[in-house]
């Protein structure tokens, strides 16, 4: 606790008044810790799961959509490729392009996922950027 002594005139006379400034410093310190930790402490994490429905994405020119079908076979714009090296050739030539499109990847549904999963791996080897999965919208939504 401080107290002010005046300088001035009677130097008997000793101002009796408390300084709260300091006091007053620590308590907002206190309150903005409390602020700041409090909902940290208790928060529980609501999670709330997404739901199955899905964006309507404008299809521009400059986009390319690769196809797996039921057996396992890619498809460049509804163009057959023949080996996954030549994909991948196609796909390095994309990731070079400037601005670079984006790859939309249609897998059917009855294809197993390792097909899908090796075409993944090759859009990210050849370093593109952008891709997307193209889905059907869920009915009732």
């Amino acid at each position: 606790m401080a107290m002010n002594v005046s300088t001035e005139g009677d130097e008997d006379e000793v101002m009796s008044a408390i300084n709260t400034t300091p006091l007053v410093d620590v308590m907002l310190v206190l309150l903005i810790i409390f602020l700041i930790t409090i909902p940290v402490a208790i928060q529980t994490v609501p999670v709330e799961l997404p739901k199955a429905s899905s964006e309507v994405n404008q299809t521009r020119p400059e986009n390319i959509t690769l196809a797996v079908d039921k057996d396992g076979k890619y498809y460049w714009d509804a163009m057959p490729v023949g080996s996954r090296d030549e994909m991948l050739e196609r796909l390095i030539e994309v990731a070079n392009a400037e601005p670079q499109p984006e790859i939309q990847v249609r897998g059917d549904l009855s294809v197993r996922f390792e097909a899908v999963g090796r075409l993944i791996l090759d859009i990210q080897r050849a370093g593109v950027q952008k891709v997307g999965f193209i889905t059907e919208p869920v009915q009732g939504n």
